[in-house]
């Protein structure tokens, strides 16, 4: 134990050079050390031990069998020391290491998954967990530490003072159905004519939900009663595919969907516009983000045109 910590890298490398070389003063030359204090180096290491390293022979040096063990050591050490320079480096960088983000829907696949995909062109090696979830849930998360931040709107039940709040933007609600369904292709439908269809929609409290039925209620209209609640994207689209079903969604998703995912479900062309409350970035103000998770933070904020962070102490509500 005295002589691991005695031992530096130095130390090590002078060993590896010396077998390597079979020379001290080459070995010295190396590492831009003199022969005398590589000499004394040696020396002392040797005392530590309580053997010989070397056999000394009038022109070369020859590892004994401690000596030979000593070196195949110090090569590991020294390459477990190479690669930590590397992982840290790297780290520092930004160009490796994990990152746990968590999103509302709309921003995951809009904002989100095009800004990881940005940052891992450039440094693959970066792993990122993303997690889709309702914003009480994210948050919670976020507060217990199993998110470098997230993508979502702030309950009132939590101070902004105790977050690193970043301005996004609101979503807009669009209608999605099938490609044969009444409606599609229609030009400026109405929440009337929606209302005659059954739909398949998150729960209540959900922001685009209150959204939507806000929108009815300034309407003087009801609010449709034939619905089914499954935050499942899955149950979604199942529902969709068998059925004269509708389907509020943001626009970003509604957009995968219909332009990529599924070429037979189609937007449905509404005679306004419904717009939700607006989700921000969100961080922990006590937590420090690796330089990964800051890039990827950076690779959102340039998708949305923010910079700096706002509200820091005000209320995000």
């Amino acid at each position: 134990m005295d002589l691991a910590r005695r031992l530096k890298p130095t130390h090590l490398r002078l060993i590896v050079g010396i077998v390597q070389h079979g020379k001290l003063q080459l070995a010295a030359d190396e590492l831009a050390m003199s022969q005398p204090a590589a000499s004394r180096i040696l020396s002392e290491i040797e005392a530590q031990i309580g053997a010989a390293l070397f056999i000394r022979h009038p022109r070369w040096m020859e590892p004994t069998a401690v000596g030979e063990a000593f070196a195949k050591r110090a090569r590991v050490i020294l390459n477990e020391l190479s690669s930590l320079e590397t992982e840290v480096q790297q780290l520092n960088a930004g160009h490796s290491g994990s990152v746990r983000v968590g999103s509302v829907t709309g921003p995951g696949v809009g904002v989100l998954v095009p800004a990881i995909r940005a940052v891992k062109e450039s440094a693959p090696e970066i792993s990122v967990t993303v997690e889709i979830g309702p914003s009480t849930q994210l948050i919670r998360g976020l507060t217990e530490d199993h998110f470098d931040f997230v993508l979502a709107r702030l309950p009132p039940e939590y101070d902004s003072g105790e977050f690193r709040v970043f301005p996004a933007r609101t979503e807009t609600v669009s209608f999605i159905v099938r490609g044969d369904h009444p409606l599609a292709g229609r030009r400026g439908v109405t929440l009337a004519d929606l209302s005659g269809f059954e739909w398949v929609m998150q729960e209540r409290g959900s922001p685009i939900r209150q959204a939507v039925e806000a929108e009815y209620l300034n309407s003087g209209l009801p609010v449709p009663r034939q619905i089914t609640n499954s935050s499942s994207l899955l149950i979604m689209l199942a529902l969709l595919a068998r059925s004269d079903i509708v389907a509020p969604l943001s626009q970003e998703v509604a957009g995968v969907l219909t332009e990529g995912i599924h070429a037979d479900l189609v937007t449905v062309d509404l005679d306004r516009d419904i717009v939700v409350e607006p989700y921000f970035i969100i961080a922990d103000r006590a937590q420090r983000l690796s330089r990964a998770a800051e890039r990827v933070l950076e690779e959102v904020l340039m998708r949305l045109g923010r910079i700096r962070p706002v509200m820091e102490g005000a209320d995000a509500g």
